[in-house]
């Protein structure tokens, strides 16, 4: 079972005033529920730096989301921006950039702050088109009595098909995670 940070506190006061073991800890706190394992690795922290938290610059150094490695993998992402239908999945960018697919992965949620998200289809409308679908509304309200027309109620439900087909399960698309989806108005 983990140690909570209050745990941990009253581990290091009672080491540090009674010189407890993970025995006398075990003892003294059966309802705790810790382990002598892990009462003997804090108390080894607690013995040999005098706290409990983990130094700064300790754990595995870097050595495959270095700054060679992220500028390649961003390049590879940014490189559909001037050509729209070319992508490269995380798998092929990790096999362009010889590394490996959960590196380029957190390079790219990490590092880039970056968010993949699948094309839909959309209907793109110019201002032409939004002018005259309200000019055809106005005429077609006209054609009813004013009493009916509280509830009459109009819908855009139509796809119109502009864009050659796509598979949206694989045509993905980079964009920084602040951008949100448009929502259709």
């Amino acid at each position: 079972m983990p140690f909570s940070v209050d745990d941990k506190h009253l581990i290091k006061v009672i080491r540090e005033e009674k010189h407890y073991t993970a025995c006398d800890f075990l003892r003294e706190f059966p309802n705790k529920k810790w382990s002598r394992r892990g009462l003997n690795h804090i108390l080894k922290k607690i013995d040999k730096f005098g706290c409990f938290e983990r130094l700064a610059g300790s754990g595995r150094l870097r050595s495959t989301r270095n700054a060679e490695n992220v500028e390649s993998v961003c390049e590879l992402v940014q490189s559909q921006e001037d050509r729209p239908h070319i992508h490269y999945s995380v798998r092929q960018i990790a096999h362009s950039a010889h590394i490996s697919r959960s590196c380029v992965h957190d390079i790219i949620k990490k590092d880039l702050q970056v968010k993949s998200l699948k094309r839909r289809k959309a209907q793109e409308l110019t201002e032409a088109n939004n002018l005259a679908k309200r000019q055809r509304a106005k005429e077609l309200l006209k054609k009813y009595p004013a009493h009916s027309v509280d509830y009459i109620w109009f819908s855009d439900e139509k796809l119109f098909t502009v864009v050659a087909p796509n598979n949206s399960q694989n045509d993905r698309i980079y964009v920084h995670s602040c951008v949100r989806k448009r929502k259709r108005e």
